[in-house]
């Protein structure tokens, strides 16, 4: 299956990337402009130095002794490292003086005035005394290379610091633009089947906000739709007592006043049929309860009590009462915030389920467990994994030739799905090779410690 990309993944890498290559392009658009500043300041300085030497040059050259000058070596005041050597020449290159470390095969055969390239060297060139003095200035080009280099290492330097701190800033940044989508997805993911209210969108990004009002739009209609459809269920069961009630007077009537025979047969089947009618219609009410609203307390209920008189409510029929055996905790208190109402349905449903499809020779263990659980196990053969996997349906039944409706445990998992918590079905039993059992694992349950038998 294709992994669905990630919004918040895609931002942050691409940003990162982003800054990282402005971060690059703008550090060697820099490294360019530093260059391009450089030069102009040392051919500055080339220029300003020719003007100041000349000057003294044509002095040093007029006040020699009568006759042709001769070529004179300017001594070095002290060891150093010469970046500017310079030569004074006539017009026709004969070199009249020069700085200690000047070397003539550098410049050109004839001195000329302004720039120029070697293939080594910067120079630069001014005339005094009617072009018959020519000074000229040179600069070895790796200079300045290595005076670029030396800026743009400056720039880049800060760059393994900068990028890796800007990454870890925009990723953090995106994650904290993006808690409020977050936060949204959420709260729908964890919303059970029967809250379909809005969901805040107060904090939402305006991109974002839309897609949010057109779900909360959906949920709107669907929880309309939802409530159309339960009330049409519920409103079916309940008109149907009264004449179920009323048939089932008259054919009860209808058995007492028939002698044996066909007639009175039929009619028994009549009622046997009117029977399974009310109490599947009873059963229709209970799920249309199970996937309505209101599976939810807004504070903690002691279910312990309510558990107990449902227990209870069983075993006034004399089969039952030899069948069932309930343990709780010591202080028979079960708390969570699951409706008392929709709790005494879902155990109803699930104890009936264990009654009709369980050997009628064999005990029922219901269990309140310090693990926020409650077991309800009957024996019987084990259920087909394939079975398992459908008996939370509607009207779905397992082999067996127990009556039912095939409801039971649809209702009881609707419940539990509907006030967060959740029903697990074992076949075989836990710590036994055959049996069926259901487990409920109730919302923010608290379970006191020890049990005592009921």
């Amino acid at each position: 299956m294709r992994r669905t990309p990630s919004l918040q993944r895609r931002l942050g890498i691409g940003l990162a990337f982003a800054i990282t290559a402005t971060w690059l392009v703008g550090t060697l658009a820099a490294g360019l402009i530093v260059r391009h500043e450089l030069d102009e300041t040392f051919d500055s300085a080339l220029q300003e130095t020719a003007q100041r030497l000349l000057p003294l040059a044509v002095m040093e050259i007029i006040d020699r002794d009568a006759g042709r000058p001769t070529a004179q070596r300017v001594a070095a005041v002290g060891p150093h490292e010469e970046y500017l050597t310079y030569l004074v020449r006539d017009p026709s290159g004969a070199v009249l003086l020069r700085s200690h470390d000047a070397d003539p095969a550098l410049f050109p055969t004839k001195p000329a005035r302004g720039f120029q390239d070697t293939a080594t060297h910067r120079l630069y060139g001014e005339a005094a005394v009617s072009d018959t003095i020519f000074i000229e200035i040179a600069e070895p080009l790796e200079h300045r290379r290595r005076a670029a280099l030396e800026a743009a290492a400056g720039l880049f330097l800060p760059l393994p610091l900068l990028i890796p701190l800007s990454l870890i800033g925009v990723w953090r940044f995106v994650r904290r633009s993006m808690k409020p989508v977050l936060a949204f997805r959420g709260e729908i993911e964890t919303r059970g089947g029967g809250n379909l209210a809005p969901v805040a969108t107060g904090h939402l990004p305006a991109e974002v906000g839309p897609i949010a009002e057109a779900v909360n739009r959906l949920l709107e209609r669907l929880r309309r739709v939802l409530e159309a459809e339960r009330a049409f269920t519920a409103n079916s069961a309940h008109e149907l007592r009264t004449p179920i009630a009323a048939m089932l007077a008259q054919t009860q009537r209808l058995i007492a006043e028939t002698q044996d025979g066909p007639s009175r047969e039929r009619a028994r089947q009549i009622e046997a049929s009117l029977h399974r009618l009310a109490a599947v219609s009873e059963k229709l009410m209970q799920l249309a309860r199970a996937e309505g609203g209101g599976l939810t307390a807004e504070t903690a209920q002691d279910l312990g009590a309510v558990l107990v008189h449902v227990v209870d409510e069983f075993r006034r029929a004399p089969e039952a009462d030899r069948r069932l055996k309930f343990t709780m905790p010591a202080s028979g208190v079960l708390s969570s915030h699951i409706d008392a109402d929709a709790f005494a349905i879902l155990m109803r449903n699930l104890i009936e389920n264990a009654l009709r499809h369980g050997p009628p020779d064999e005990e029922i263990t219901i269990d309140m467990t310090e693990d926020k659980a409650i077991r309800v196990v009957n024996g019987g053969a084990t259920v087909p994994s394939e079975m398992m996997t459908r008996l939370k349906g509607r009207f779905e039944r397992g082999a067996t030739g127990a009556t039912g409706s095939g409801l039971g445990l649809a209702i009881a998992d609707a419940i539990a799905a509907g006030a967060g918590g959740r029903l697990e079905l074992l076949s075989p039993a836990t710590g036994r090779a055959d049996g069926f059992e259901a487990v409920l694992y109730l919302p923010e349950s608290l379970l006191g410690h020890g049990k005592r038998g009921i």
